[in-house]
């Protein structure tokens, strides 16, 4: 007897359990919401002593969207994004929900059709933190967001280039 006193109020509870309304983390939602990897794209490293500088592309292509660069251990980085006409001049990122956008330079692009937009950036803005911790940033303007995914392997690379930058 004593068991089916127990026994309804704790089926009682845990049908109740399952009305309840579920309380999300900030953050609960941040890696299944990761952008997948484009197949033949990804961030590439390249450093030397005056330079070094982070892509998205197809490596061994002009196909670069994105470029980031930094003279190692100052912390300033530009940022070279290459649009349509008529894109406003701002470079916006986010990355994870932090979003950040820069002013831009622009210019016609020598390589593609279109603009090169060119801004300045810190290495500690929030944006670029939330980058190297997920290993992806999206671009986005007013009709389009496109993500950067990072293939799986590449983030160190990620880790490397804002190390270099300091």
């Amino acid at each position: 007897m004593r068991l089916i006193v127990w026994t309804a109020p704790a089926l009682a509870a845990l049908a109740l359990a399952g009305c309840a309304p579920t309380l999300k983390s900030e953050f609960a939602g941040a890696s299944s919401g990761a952008p997948v990897p484009v197949a033949g794209y990804d961030w590439h490293l390249n450093e030397d002593a005056e330079e070094a500088s982070l892509s998205y592309g197809m490596a061994e292509t002009d196909d670069v969207p994105l470029d980031l660069s930094c003279r190692p251990g100052t912390g300033a980085l530009q940022i070279l994004q290459t649009v349509a006409e008529g894109h406003p001049k701002v470079i916006a990122l986010e990355s994870g929900g932090d979003t950040e956008t820069y002013p831009a330079q622009a210019e016609p692009s020598a390589m593609h059709d279109g603009l090169d937009l060119t801004a300045v950036a810190r290495t500690t803005d929030p944006v670029f933190l939330r980058f190297r911790k997920l290993g992806w940033l999206a671009t986005y303007g007013p009709d389009y967001r496109t993500p950067l995914a990072a293939q799986h392997g590449s983030a160190p690379q990620i880790d490397r280039f804002f190390t270099l930058c300091g």
